[in-house]
């Protein structure tokens, strides 16, 4: 019966990275699923999400974040300066797993290498955990980044989520019940979510391509307007009505936003972060399925997104709703 062990109530606990918003926005999804099957404990680690989950948390940690930087890639020193290895190690040692019947992990390194310490069981239920598949496409060359898939949030199962069914235990992408209630529609605008880059740079290179932009900036608290581009603060409602509405996404390297974008049939460009392996994987992903991929942005970016604006090409993706079964399945073989 849902919600019982052993005649007992099961109790779950799922952890979850929040370094970006992307795994704040599939734990919307599967939090609701959860708790279906017993009572949900939630655990965040990490400090550069936007978003935030409705429900309440019961662990909110460190953890350890980069920090997205303002020309395309990481900002090394503050990440450096972010990291704090004695709590790190505090907060491994802390949290009591044993009163779990299953612990899902979401990349979150916290609850992960304390399950290691404790003794405890857990499975990954995450996009980076499909790159435990050696099917999985990345660049051809190998890559020390490789260590972090493997060794950052160790479990002892795994459940992926990726583009394509690359293995077995990789799924389709958690399309949000918010994303697929949506009404697409094309206003003329094109969406933009590229946290990696200061606002004042993208306006000055979009502002030369004569189309409505709105930009989600992390770094912005109240909207203002140059020209024909419009710059926004992340919210989750608005971003999601403007992508609804728009004829194309430009965005970063991630994995739910131009997934999202996809399902809504929108074009798509991507620009992953520099020195972001997982980013560089999920774009070569990505331009197998037809998805054009800008690696830099310099004096040919204008040129190339005029190309995009003018492509009419939209590409055709299978992302069934399968998420409630996923999950089904996944309690009944891992719960305790």
């Amino acid at each position: 019966m849902r919600g019982l062990l052993d005649n007992k109530l099961m109790k779950i606990l799922y952890a979850i990275q929040g370094t970006g918003n992307g795994h704040i926005s599939r734990a919307r999804e599967i939090v609701p699923l959860l708790q279906q099957y017993g009572e949900l404990d939630l655990l965040v680690s990490g400090t550069e999400a936007e978003m935030s989950l409705p429900q309440p948390l019961k662990y909110r940690l460190h953890g350890a974040s980069y920090v997205f930087g303002k020309t395309g890639g990481i900002d090394k020193w503050a990440t450096f300066k972010l990291m704090d290895l004695r709590q790190l190690w505090h907060d491994m040692r802390s949290i009591p797993l044993k009163q779990y019947d299953l612990i899902v992990n979401d990349f979150e390194p916290v609850t992960a290498w304390a399950c290691r310490l404790q003794k405890v069981k857990s499975v990954s239920l995450s996009h980076q955990c499909s790159f435990i598949s050696k099917k999985t496409p990345r660049p051809a060359k190998w890559n020390f980044a490789e260590l972090i898939f493997k060794y950052y949030s160790p479990t002892d199962d795994h459940i992926g989520f990726h583009f394509d069914r690359y293995d077995d235990f990789i799924h389709t992408p958690v399309i949000r019940s918010q994303i697929r209630n949506l009404e697409p529609s094309h206003r003329g605008h094109y969406t933009v979510y590229l946290p990696a880059y200061d606002d004042r740079t993208l306006v000055k290179y979009l502002k030369q391509i004569d189309v409505p932009w709105q930009i989600f900036s992390k770094r912005q608290k109240t909207t203002y307007q140059e020209g024909n581009v419009q710059v926004n603060p992340v919210n989750n409602e608005s971003f999601n009505q403007s992508m609804a509405s728009c004829e194309g996404l430009l965005t970063g390297g991630g994995f739910e936003g131009p997934a999202e974008a996809l399902f809504l049939q929108k074009k798509v460009v991507m620009i992953p972060m520099k020195d972001q392996y997982e980013q560089q994987c999920n774009a070569l992903a990505a331009s197998r399925l037809g998805v054009p991929v800008i690696h830099e942005i310099d004096d040919t970016f204008v040129a190339k997104i005029k190309a995009w604006v003018e492509d009419d090409n939209i590409i055709k993706v299978n992302f069934p709703d399968e998420t409630a079964s996923i999950i089904e399945n996944m309690v009944k073989k891992y719960a305790r």
